[in-house]
């Protein structure tokens, strides 16, 4: 350490070293006295004094790095944003005021607010205490959800203590921020998301490092927060996949937020409609209770919910099996639309047609130059494919020779035409890809809208059609019905409750699994038996699971660097994406630990030869096949 630099070179400072002939970026982690490496090299330059990396935040950084096979600089690279010099130099704002502790029951959407779960008053209490209650609470059709979070919050920091709380996307960010201005009051928390911008995004991320406030809420963003006192940690619908990130080493915000929850010692509460496989595990290894309501409580708030594949619909409508909106749907939204009532309609498949096929011979329509799947973008287009971008005006059919098409998958915006002719006069929205509704107002309409875009109706939706559940139950996923139940609840939720009239209609089969655990309500009951059929089958989140992905020699050669723990198991190859493939290697999570550092050690081996082909690591990814 040079004596220049002494008085800015504090642990959690952005440095500078030289490193093979090059000035290169890194992080002070800790000053000594002295070394047994025997050569050392002065430290460059100290980029600035401000201490952004935490101690707490280094060390959750060196778990989050291990447990995903990954380097500790990538995960630092997620966890502090980039400078920005002019931030820095800005006076940090006045403190806010402490709020007082909330009332279990004082929630602004339901007047039940906790009150309506039998362990929710214990929940705030021990939150108000300073205790570390861990908790997977699963929501009541209709709740409030940013009310009851905002509520855990605000007893956590009349505790004394602080707060991370993470969703998944924006349109779910702007619901929590008010809820949490209503109860802690204005300048109690920031927003920490990757979409605000270099300069908002590192104000946001100061505030919390320096103790400026008590709360951080954001997307995934969030999950590495640097706040004091570290006493809950909460994230919203753990089942979406925007909770994974993208870039190495591929950490969930679950699993992170859990990470440290284990680490500080603080309370944890995993929410949603729905549950994962990897949230039952919690409960049923005792480091969770279940947070649930009574079914009496549970039946007066959902909403009536049928299936159109039963047998007594059967029986009545016997086209039931295969019209894409059976009679039962139609008669549910024509009777919300008499009593002046919105109607959410639910859609899988964004576009117009994104599938077609002949019409003479059912041939699915590929294209003459890449064969990529032909699609229809509006009812006047020429069929475009989805690959390569080409349009094919001349398209004839190879097996026939037949040149009309015929629909294979039809899209949300196909839908709001066709049920546009079906109720004439009534308004129409769509809620998709190119523009997310966030809210509908409560008077009649329709709104067509693919999973995860549903807008709130004011005053709640008096008829949920959920249609073409096959795209979603019919997916080669492992979590293909966990997926279809998450989000049909996620819609159902959005009903008014039956007493109120609101109805919701599956096109499904009844005695399908994920449609019997929508009829209950009973999301709970789903993922225990997810559960069970993932241990004898020995899948995540029961087992422990990594994903090798890049082409034949470089996966084998990392294999054969990697000393696997003595029961593991190496599946595959499979193909991947061009010419790369797959190999998972699966061990029991006893042994997790021991497989993520065999194989990080042999990715360093790798490294230090200079390999010129990368392997990708991915521990317990979201999609295996």
């Amino acid at each position: 350490m040079p004596e220049s630099l002494d008085a800015e070179a504090a642990p959690g400072t952005r440095v500078k070293v030289r490193f093979a002939g090059q000035l290169v970026n890194g992080w002070l982690l800790e000053r000594v006295g002295e070394s047994s490496h025997p050569r050392l090299a002065y430290l460059e330059k100290v980029v600035s004094p401000e201490p952004v990396l935490a101690p707490e935040i280094a060390r959750l950084a060196r778990a989050v790095a291990d447990r995903y096979a990954g380097s500790l600089a990538d995960v630092l690279r997620l966890a502090v944003p980039p400078r920005h010099a002019r931030v820095e130099k800005e006076p940090p704002p006045s403190p806010a005021a402490d709020p007082e502790s909330p009332d279990p029951g004082s929630g602004p959407s339901h007047p039940d607010g906790w009150s309506g779960y039998p362990a929710g008053p214990a929940l705030l209490r021990a939150l108000t205490d300073g205790r570390a209650p861990r908790a997977v609470w699963s929501a009541l059709p209709g709740e409030d959800w940013p009310a009851r979070y905002a509520e855990a919050v605000a007893a956590t920091v009349a505790g004394g203590r602080s707060a991370v709380v993470v969703v998944a996307d924006a349109r779910d960010l702007d619901r929590l921020d008010p809820a949490m201005t209503a109860v802690l009051g204005p300048g109690r928390h920031v927003q920490l998301t990757a979409a605000l911008g270099p300069a908002r995004r590192y104000r946001a991320f100061l505030a919390a490092r320096r103790g400026q406030v008590p709360v951080v809420i954001g997307t995934r963003a969030a999950m590495f927060a640097p706040v004091p006192r570290l006493g809950l940690v909460a994230v919203w619908d753990d089942g979406d996949d925007l909770h994974a990130e993208p870039r190495a080493p591929y950490p969930h915000a679950r699993e992170v937020l859990l990470t440290r929850a284990q680490l500080a010692t603080s309370a944890a509460l995993v929410g949603g409609y729905a549950r994962t496989a990897e949230a039952q595990l919690l409960v049923e290894t005792g480091w969770a209770r279940e947070v649930t309501a009574v079914r009496a409580a549970v039946r007066a708030r959902m909403p009536a919910i049928a299936p159109t594949g039963d047998d007594p619909q059967l029986a009545r409508d016997p086209g039931a099996a295969t019209a894409r909106l059976p009679s039962l749907a139609w008669t549910a939204a024509r009777d919300a639309l008499s009593v002046d009532a919105p109607v959410l309609v639910q859609v899988p498949r964004r576009g117009y047609l994104p599938a077609v096929a002949c019409a003479t011979c059912r041939t699915p329509a590929r294209c003459p130059h890449c064969h990529g799947p032909l699609g229809l973008p509006s009812a006047r287009a020429a069929p475009l494919c989805r690959w390569c971008g080409r349009v094919a005006a001349a398209y004839a059919c190879p097996e026939c020779r037949g040149r009309r098409l015929r629909a294979s998958v039809t899209g949300a915006r196909r839908t709001a035409e066709e049920l546009g002719r079906a109720f004439p006069g009534v308004p129409v929205r769509t809620s998709g890809r190119e523009e997310v509704l966030a809210a509908v107002p409560g008077g009649p309409g329709l709104v067509i809208a693919t999973p995860g875009a549903e807008p709130v109706a004011d005053g709640g939706y008096g008829a949920v059609l959920l249609l073409d559940s096959w795209a979603l139950l019919t997916r080669a996923d492992l979590r293909a019905g966990e997926e279809a139940l998450r989000r049909w609840l996620a819609a159902a939720a959005l009903a008014r409750p039956g007493a109120a009239g609101g109805r919701v209609v599956v096109v499904a089969d009844g005695g399908l699994v994920p449609v019997q655990a929508l009829l209950r309500w009973d999301a709970g009951w789903f993922a225990a038996r997810e559960l069970a059929e993932r241990r004898e089958l020995g899948f995540p989140p029961a087992v422990r699971m990594v994903s090798v992905t890049g082409t034949p020699a470089a996966v084998t050669d990392l294999l054969t660097e990697t000393r696997l723990p003595a029961a593991a198991e190496v599946l595959g190859p499979v193909p991947a994406d061009g010419d790369r493939e797959r190999m998972l290697v699966r061990t029991p999570r006893t042994q997790a630990a021991v497989l993520a550092a065999a194989l990080h050690a042999a990715a360093g081996v790798r490294t230090a030869r200079k390999a010129a082909d990368p392997v990708r690591l991915q521990v317990d990814p979201l999609t295996l096949f």
